[in-house]
């Protein structure tokens, strides 16, 4: 059984909202390189967050944009502290199970494997975190702004790394 003639197969999503008929706001963030992390609270709770970024002093911080509506919200806000985690080139999957594009048999975290911490589940294969302890929070756009100290840090290898950037996963060459 083959496809039909004139059939094809996209690599685009049929149902988005085309570019022109998006703000100017969106299509901007979409130009811009986002990082692929993966936030954890205790709970456990977690999101994939790619509007975040890291600032240097004493203390180091974390800031980023958390949905307000996501399980990772109120369990960060309960616990007072999450995990921070880079995710490298391809895992796409746990991404996006985290973002809640794909399906979480079992739950989000029956698949692969985590170490506990006082921040929050971390990959046991995660070689670069960081334990942060909330600071602040506010309404910015529709979500919520959180500020966070970084209380802990574990660097490991460098890996290739996972971006985002127009509405899909890239991988980085080092």
């Amino acid at each position: 059984m083959g496809m039909e003639p004139g059939a094809e197969i996209h690599d685009t999503d049929p149902f988005a909202t085309p570019e022109e008929h998006r703000s100017p706001v969106r299509r901007l963030r979409g130009r811009l390189v986002a990082p692929v992390t993966l936030w954890t609270a205790p709970g456990p709770a977690g999101l994939t967050v790619s509007s975040m970024l890291v600032a240097d002093g004493e203390p180091g911080r974390v800031v980023g944009l958390v949905d307000d509506e996501s399980d990772l919200w109120d369990a960060l806000q309960a616990a007072g502290a999450f995990a921070v985690c880079p995710l490298p080139a391809g895992r796409q999957q746990v991404a996006d199970r985290f973002a809640g594009l794909a399906p979480a048999p079992g739950g989000l975290f029956a698949q692969d494997r985590w170490q506990d911490t006082p921040y929050g589940p971390v990959p046991v294969d995660a070689g670069t975190w960081a334990g942060c302890r909330l600071e602040d929070s506010r309404r910015c756009g529709w979500a919520m702004l959180v500020e966070a100290t970084i209380a802990q840090v574990a660097v490991g290898r460098d890996e290739r790394p996972m971006a985002y950037h127009r509405g899909r996963y890239r991988e980085l060459s080092q």
